[in-house]
């Protein structure tokens, strides 16, 4: 009885995620997924507080301001990332990073148990400079942290592996989802603040590096092979790592550029949906404590719901149906969500939006527009993927956030008209940006297929 169930399990699960070539690959994609849990886990619990210390420090109106200039505020990390990528190697530079966040992770910890500039002090100000830079620092987390680790990734993974491991990192990095913002919050662990919840995500940031140290020294070496395509013509082999290079290089390839634009695009919209979702939920909980519990329920229903998509074998889509249809699936949802929150400009709507919003950008859309970094040399990948998923990917919540700025010309003229109105226009442009998406789509996954179905590299 026991041996039917699991050689159905296993036949199940090769029928929705594919059959890997061995054992050592699949242990790989476990220590690979291992690792993006714990790096997901720390996002996730520190990404409610982060907005909930935000709102009892400078104050949730504030919030366009706030990832308008996070912009501002990564680019010398990127600029600080690439260079230490140009003179070492990818996995060092993991480590270096990890070890600085968590000594920064620290140093917050005690700016917000310090009574006179901490959580203590219930001023909220534009002028508290704390909750600003560790706004900014969550931000910086988020892009700079996960593209270091895709890069690797990438790096040591081939196209026909990707699609069958890729997913289960995927999956992993959900249950981090899920398991971080469900256990790892001040109401749960009898906190009377969220003052102590950096210092325990800056222990596992050091796991974290450990942990990737292990995987490098120990994974066999065919299980850390690159892909190798036929060179393309004008495209150097090697270069230097820079952000100027990395901007020259994306802004003159089309292919880089579509990448660039489905990673704005999405963040535009997502981040004009947040704005909305954001100012309902301070006006419902005011208290810090309550604020964060309520973001942190919302963070892990965004894990739950992404790790269903996955565990039911939306990764299948790709595999079977190719890259464009995989492509495609995320412009069709966020185009329903936007007339969906169109029409129903309320609290549980806008929760729900935003859960399967970003839930299958998790499970579907990212894993899919990983594997279209792999058919793009080394070199150009490191000039690039860093620039695009960290600098470009908050660039475009600025974007977003401009247009969030109108809400408040809009209401402080003509009051609740005036909130409707924002919607209208913010819808249309939305609805705008999700039209150009399809042709791009449709154009990326075509110079995929080609270049590795040639075995050769798109730029």
């Amino acid at each position: 009885m026991f041996d039917s169930i699991k050689q159905f399990l296993k036949k199940l699960a090769q029928y929705i995620w594919g059959k890997f070539e061995s054992k050592a690959e699949v242990r790989k994609f476990l220590s690979l997924a291992a690792i993006f849990f714990f790096v997901i886990l720390v996002y996730w619990t520190l990404r409610p507080v982060k907005d909930s210390v935000f709102f009892v420090t400078v104050g949730a109106e504030n919030l366009p301001w706030a990832k308008i200039f996070s912009a501002l505020f990564i680019l010398p990390i990127v600029i600080f990332y690439m260079k230490i990528v140009e003179k070492f190697q990818r996995e060092k530079v993991f480590y270096t990073m990890m070890v600085i966040y968590a000594v920064a992770a620290l140093a917050f910890t005690f700016c917000f148990m310090d009574p006179k500039i901490g959580l203590a002090n219930k001023t909220v100000s534009s002028s508290r400079m704390l909750g600003w830079l560790w706004y900014w620092f969550i931000e910086s987390y988020g892009s700079v942290i996960v593209a270091s680790f895709w890069v690797i990734v990438t790096d040591i993974t081939l196209p026909e592996s990707a699609k069958r491991g890729f997913p289960l990192i995927y999956i992993f990095g959900q249950l981090g989802n899920v398991v971080g913002p469900f256990f790892i919050t001040a109401k749960n662990l009898g906190f009377t603040s969220s003052a102590p919840i950096p210092a325990i995500c800056a222990g596992i940031m050091i796991l974290i590096a450990v942990m990737l140290w292990l995987f490098m020294k120990y994974t066999p070496k065919d299980q850390l092979k690159r892909y190798e395509g036929k060179p393309v013509e004008g495209v150097k082999k090697n270069g230097k790592v820079g952000f100027v290079e990395g901007i020259k290089t994306i802004f003159s390839n089309g292919y880089l550029m579509g990448i660039l634009f489905i990673v704005m695009v999405f963040e535009v919209i997502v981040t004009i949906f947040d704005f909305q979702f954001k100012l309902m939920a301070r006006a419902a909980f005011p208290l810090e404590l309550d604020s964060a519990a309520y973001l942190a329920k919302y963070a892990y229903m965004t894990g739950i719901v992404a790790f269903l998509c996955v565990l039911l074998g939306i990764n299948s889509i790709q595999r079977k149906l190719g890259v464009f249809v995989s492509l495609l699936i995320t412009p069709l949802l966020v185009l329903s969500a936007v007339f969906l929150l169109w029409s129903y400009p309320i609290l549980g709507v806008a929760f729900w939006i935003m859960v399967f919003s970003k839930a299958v950008n998790y499970a579907l859309n990212q894993p899919t527009l990983k594997n279209l970094y792999i058919p793009v040399k080394k070199e150009t990948r490191y000039k690039t993927m860093g620039w695009i998923e960290a600098f470009g990917g908050r660039s475009s919540k600025s974007i977003g956030s401009a247009v969030n700025l109108l809400r408040k010309i809009y209401t402080s003229k003509h009051g609740a008209i005036g909130a409707a109105l924002f919607l209208n226009i913010s819808s249309s442009i939305s609805i705008a940006l999700v039209g150009i998406w399809f042709f791009v789509a449709f154009f990326l996954s075509k110079k995929h297929k080609k270049a590795v179905a040639n075995n050769e590299f798109v730029c």
